[in-house]
């Protein structure tokens, strides 16, 4: 039996790729290969290992070969999953929440990335495939210059607050025909709607964004090993992360005002409904009341003996019906 069926796209250790680092070149490689060139002495190296967690060798793998932080494979099974990088030791590990790449609008297609930071190495694994850790394998394809893991991992950071920022702009969109429908007055929407993609991005906020703290801790206290442009260039990617945040949180304000909006107009419909019920019911209310009496089958109904019994009746309804039209009028 074919055994690569059950590698989930990776080779039997559970890599899916490899790169190596070396002044300005990249070059495929596997992850044995990796160790032992990084292993020389001097060697000015640095690799990138990228694990499918869905093939169960990835994990044995990892701990059997690779010196990284305990803290990093708690990480792999801890429920929380927030997204975070933060300091263990010497080390960087991180937890990268990503949408996968058939992302519309489903909460459900978040997917998690944990992340290993050594001055050497930088690992990353994954259980399911990513927007962002795609676009930087892209990049690294096209010859995009990375001088150190810390920068690979800004990269990261940059092109996940390029995700939200597509997300964002996805739903800006959604929300500006919305609005021009309601103000045309083409109430095609419902409340629900807005009401679900606000949740929708409430959810995204609180995975996808990273934890302020972790990130101010890290930012002020950075291993000895991580350079102060690659510092400068993470406190500048959280910055782009606070903005997009920022947009979000406009976003949602938007979308709340546009539910009261809604409910107002819809309140207003209501209303007005329920005001034309109450003028018929009070109009026709003399009718009934005279059809009620003069429907009696006992003697001594008022005019039953007149020849203009029937049209003087009609005349005192016609007026008393005009006199309840022009109160209720005023009263409107």
């Amino acid at each position: 039996m074919d055994q690569f069926r059950f590698t989930y796209g990776s080779d039997l250790s559970g890599l899916v790729w490899g790169y190596l680092f070396e002044g300005g070149a990249v070059r495929a490689v596997d992850g044995l290969t990796s160790l032992d060139l990084l292993a020389e002495a001097g060697s000015g190296r640095f690799a990138w290992l990228h694990f499918n967690l869905s093939n169960a060798a990835s994990e044995k793998w990892l701990r059997a070969h690779l010196a990284l932080p305990a803290e990093f494979f708690e990480t792999l099974h801890q429920g929380s999953r927030s997204t975070r990088i933060e300091r263990a030791g010497e080390h960087l590990i991180g937890v990268i929440n990503d949408v996968a790449h058939d992302f519309h609008f489903d909460p459900a297609d978040v997917s998690t990335l944990w992340i290993a930071v050594t001055p050497h190495l930088i690992v990353s694994a994954r259980r399911t495939p990513l927007l962002s850790i795609e676009r930087v394998r892209q990049a690294v394809d096209h010859g995009e210059p990375i001088r150190s893991p810390v920068e690979l991992l800004t990269h990261l950071l940059r092109d996940q607050a390029d995700v939200l920022v597509g997300i964002v702009r996805e739903s800006v969109e959604r929300v500006d025909l919305i609005e021009d429908n309601l103000l045309a007055g083409r109430l095609a929407h419902k409340r629900e709607d807005l009401g679900a993609m606000r949740r929708v991005l409430v959810r995204l906020q609180r995975v996808l964004a990273p934890e302020p703290g972790a990130l101010f801790r890290l930012l002020q206290r950075p291993p000895a090993w991580v350079a102060e442009p690659d510092v400068q260039e993470l406190r500048e990617a959280t910055e782009e992360f606070s903005a997009v945040l920022s947009d979000m949180a406009s976003l949602k304000e938007r979308i709340k005002l546009l539910q009261e909006e809604i409910s107002a107009r819809v309140d207003e419909g209501s209303s007005r409904t329920l005001f034309v019920l109450t003028m018929v019911t009070v109009l026709a209310l003399p009718i009934n009341l005279v059809a009620g009496l003069m429907g009696m089958n006992v003697g001594g109904v008022p005019l039953a003996q007149d020849p203009q019994g029937f049209w003087i009746v009609v005349g005192l309804l016609l007026l008393v019906t005009a006199i309840g039209a022009t109160i209720l009028r005023r009263l409107a």
